[in-house]
This record gives structure tokens, sequence and C-alpha cells, in this order.
């Protein structure tokens, strides 16, 4: 083999090396992450007692789930007023006016509602959770807190992460309750549909199945972006650079992982939901 040939051949080699390289550190990284979260499950498992104090719980149910009700709130309320005004002309196609709350609100329920409240967590809390244990890893008070025999991860992480549990649920209710309401708006004052007939097939759509479906997936979201916000703050690079990149990056993994979940959590749900109640889901589609 000539010398043009092996350097053609070693020009070959590093693009493999590089991307085999770059699969292995997201590889690594994974793992780092999936035992972060072991063990930020089984603080919350094992001691109780060490985030179930109002002290310690109340804050980070205020910053995560009260102050962000009012953006939750008026976003749901948006989109049900734009589902009502887009919705109509399709509806009003096929002669099924009246019919347009149960669809919609079955809609919000089930999908809408609860991924729009988790998106609104994952910005406004998610970003806020990244910067701030960003802030506290690169001005080293992460090293100073292990230095005293204190874990951060009990103490900083387990509190936010079931504050994201308990709260994103709570929020998904503002959001389809609003959702609801906005579309009633506009369907009874501008579209003539009954107030009678919208509550009426609203109730004859949406079942019992459908807020707990949107409900469970909510926990899910939840705690992943809890998870994901607190990882990135964690492992964030040097200066003030590198805080606002894992605050960014929170927001885009965040998003990417409650589409995942919510189509992987769809499938499954809609399954169970067959699967237990057969003859409610076919009367549904009669």
């Amino acid at each position: 083999m000539t010398a043009i040939e092996t350097n053609d051949a070693r020009g070959l080699l590093v693009p493999i090396r590089r991307a085999f390289a770059a699969v292995r550190e997201h590889l690594e990284a994974f793992g780092r992450f999936t035992a972060f979260c072991l063990e930020t499950f089984s603080l919350i498992l094992a001691r109780p007692g060490s985030w179930a104090r109002w002290r310690i719980i109340g804050p980070q149910l205020f910053s995560i789930g009260v102050a962000t009700i009012p953006v939750v709130a008026i976003t749901g309320g948006f989109i049900g007023m734009i589902l009502a005004i887009e919705g109509y002309w399709q509806f009003e196609a096929i002669g099924q006016v009246n019919r347009m709350g149960g669809i919609i609100n079955a809609s919000v329920t089930r999908q809408i509602g609860p991924v729009l409240a988790a998106v609104m967590v994952a910005g406004r809390v998610g970003c806020a959770l990244a910067a701030e244990i960003g802030s506290m890893r690169v001005t080293e008070q992460l090293d100073a807190m292990r230095a005293m025999a204190a874990d951060p991860v009990r103490i900083l992480v387990v509190p936010r992460v079931v504050a994201c549990i308990v709260m994103t649920p709570i929020l998904t209710i503002y959001s389809n309750l609003l959702g609801a309401s906005g579309s009633w708006f506009v369907s009874t004052s501008f579209h003539g549909v009954s107030s009678v007939d919208y509550w009426y097939y609203t109730a004859q759509y949406v079942l019992w199945w459908d807020p707990a479906n949107g409900l469970v997936k909510s926990v899910f979201f939840g705690a992943s972006i809890g998870l994901i916000a607190c990882w990135k703050g964690f492992t964030c690079a040097p200066g003030a650079t590198g805080v606002g990149r894992a605050s960014t990056a929170a927001f885009v993994h965040s998003f990417i992982t409650i589409v995942a979940l919510n189509l992987v959590l769809a499938q499954f749900l809609t399954d169970l939901q067959i699967l237990l109640d057969p003859r409610g889901f076919s009367e549904l589609l009669s």
C-alpha cells in the first residue's frame, strides 16, 4: 500500500472514530443521567422525611405551581377559543356544530391540556431550575455542600422534583378547565351553539377516562421536567455562558421528552382503556 493510499485510509477512519466517540459520549451521559434519576427516586421513596416538611416543600410548590397558574390558565383559555374558531367551519360543513363541545373538550382533556401545561412548566420552571442549580455549580456552592457532608441531590433536587410531580397535574386541571371554558364562550357567543347542547355532548364524549388519561400523563411530564432541569443545572459548563446553555438545553430536552412520552403514553393508555373497559370504548365509537 502506497503512502497516498495509507493517508486516504486514515482520512476515512477519522470521521468514523469521531462518530463512535460521539455515540460513546452520549451513552455515557445517558448512563449518568439514569443513575441520577435512580438516586433521586430512591431518596424520594426511602427518605420521605427529608423532603415532606412544609418549610422544605412549600416554597417549591409555590414557585413551581402557584406562580405558574396564571400563565397556564391564560394559555389554556386562548387555546380553547382558537380550537372553537378553527373547528367551527369543519363542524358546520358536516352539520354537527352542536357536537363541537364534546370533540374539543375530549381533545383538550386527553392531549392538549396535559401537553400545554407541561410545556408551560418546562418553559417557566425548567429553565429557572436549571439556571438556579447551574449558578450554584458555577459558584462552587455544590462542592461546598459536599464538603460539609450534605447531599445536594437530597437537599436541592428531591424537593423540586416532588413539587413538579405534584403541581403539574394540578396545572393540567386548570388548563383543561380554562380550555373548555374558552371553547364554550366562543361557541355560544359567536357561533350560536346552544349552551345546553355544548355541555350535553361534552358529557357524552368526555368520559371519566379522558381526564384520568391526561392526569397520568402529567405525572410523567412533571417528573421528566424536574429531573432534566436539575440534571442540566448539575452538569452545566463553567461561566455565565454555561448557565445560559444549560437553561436552554433544559427546555429543549424537556419539550422533546414531553412529546415522546405523550406518543408512548397515548398508545399505552388507549390500549389499557380498551383492555379495562372494552364495552365503554365500543359504545363511544358507536
